[in-house]
């Protein structure tokens, strides 16, 4: 039996994987090549104090899936803009917004690039060609402008508006 990565959620649950999943994130990756340079003999524990049990859950479960994925070239900003998130995360990611975001946060956290480029996109889909007033009721704002103040901020603004 090989040695795994043991990763410790924020309120201590454990999470035994393959070396192959958890590195998937560079963070560990590094952190498991910079403390055992000859490799794992036996199970190495790493605490993820930013991220929840439910959320590094779900995590692993992206990791465990995409674990022989091979990603565009980080240095290849055009590819990773233009790619498509794949079907397989469009519904990974069907989640509840405080899941989405905390998703983005641990794999920002984590550096987990393809997974936070994934929940970017879908928050940025979630936000195409939505009115002021749909993004309010979507993210749950309040609007605290008067109508002065908002006549003023779509003046100021008219240069972004799709015409």
């Amino acid at each position: 039996m090989s040695a795994k990565v043991v990763l410790i959620s924020s309120d201590d649950e454990k999470f035994p994987v393959e070396l192959k999943v958890a590195e998937k994130s560079i963070l560990i990756k590094n952190m498991v090549l910079d403390l055992n340079p000859d490799g794992l003999e036996e199970d190495f524990e790493i605490p993820t104090p930013n991220v929840r049990a439910t959320v590094l859950e779900k995590v692993i479960e992206w990791c465990e899936h995409h674990k022989n994925t091979v990603f565009p070239d980080e240095d290849d900003e055009d590819a990773k803009k233009s790619a498509p998130i794949d079907e397989w995360d469009k519904n990974f990611l069907k989640v509840d917004q405080e899941m989405l975001y905390e998703i983005i946060s641990a794999a920002n956290y984590l550096n987990i690039r393809p997974l936070l480029d994934a929940g970017c996109k879908t928050v940025a889909e979630m936000i195409r060609n939505k009115s002021p007033e749909e993004l309010r009721k979507i993210f749950n704002i309040v609007n605290d402008f008067t109508p002065e103040e908002e006549a003023a901020i779509r003046r100021e603004n008219e240069w972004a508006e799709d015409r």
